[in-house]
């Protein structure tokens, strides 16, 4: 048996068959298809200080071991390869949303960039890269005089 959503005040005044666009807006929204289609990478923030730029990704229930970050010209890959780990308790799920097996993520760096001072550290679940600033790409202030 399939259960069909009907919504009664969807008005559909140039539909042949009114209820027949409803069969598929069900099967087309419905969580099972929704979630394959959503591509699975974790979220990322990008921030700019005076001297560095801050690259921040949200990624819990990994360890830094699971990462490994790449630097090919100016672009920044960050890549997690983690294998699928069968625990003695199995449970049967019935929707599983965080699980990253593997995924890519890659930033360009623009020129201003020092490729060679680039630091990171992964703490409660967010993955913190600082990218520093060249000496002349360093925002600098300076007051100027009004005559």
């Amino acid at each position: 048996m399939t259960l069909v959503k009907f919504n009664p005040n969807n008005n559909q005044k140039n539909s042949f068959l009114p209820g027949f666009n409803d069969v598929f807006d069900s099967i087309f929204n419905d969580t099972f298809f929704s979630d394959r289609l959503v591509s699975r990478v974790p979220a990322a923030n990008i921030s700019e200080s005076q001297d560095h730029y801050h690259i921040e990704l949200a990624a819990p229930g990994l360890t830094k071991e699971d990462f490994k970050l790449s630097l090919e010209r100016n672009v920044m890959s960050i890549a997690v390869e983690q294998s699928s780990k069968n625990d003695a308790q199995e449970r049967n799920f019935n929707k599983r949303e965080f699980s990253y097996n593997s995924f890519v993520r890659s930033f360009t760096l623009p020129e201003s960039a020092d490729q060679n001072g680039i630091e990171a550290k992964y703490e409660n679940g967010v993955l913190c890269i600082n990218i520093p600033k060249r000496e002349d790409a360093k925002i600098q202030t300076r007051q100027i005089e009004i005559k």
